[in-house]
């Protein structure tokens, strides 16, 4: 579950980038790469929200410092 956990982490921060890219430049990265509206585009928006999804279980995760 920690490898996915990365994963889900990497993805989120990649869409996190990608939101303050179009903030403040207003340059949209997955839309000038896959296209404004493509499928695929629609994937990878879906994917970043899911994965940010995933990432709230990070928030309870209790790290053991000794």
């Amino acid at each position: 579950m920690e490898t996915l956990q990365k994963i889900c982490l990497v993805i989120t921060i990649i869409g996190a980038i990608n939101w303050g890219l179009i903030g403040l430049f207003d340059f949209n990265l997955v839309a000038s790469l896959f296209g404004s509206q493509s499928m695929f585009s629609r994937i990878i928006y879906s994917l970043v929200g899911i994965t940010g999804l995933i990432n709230i279980g990070l928030l309870f995760v209790h790290l053991d410092t000794k």
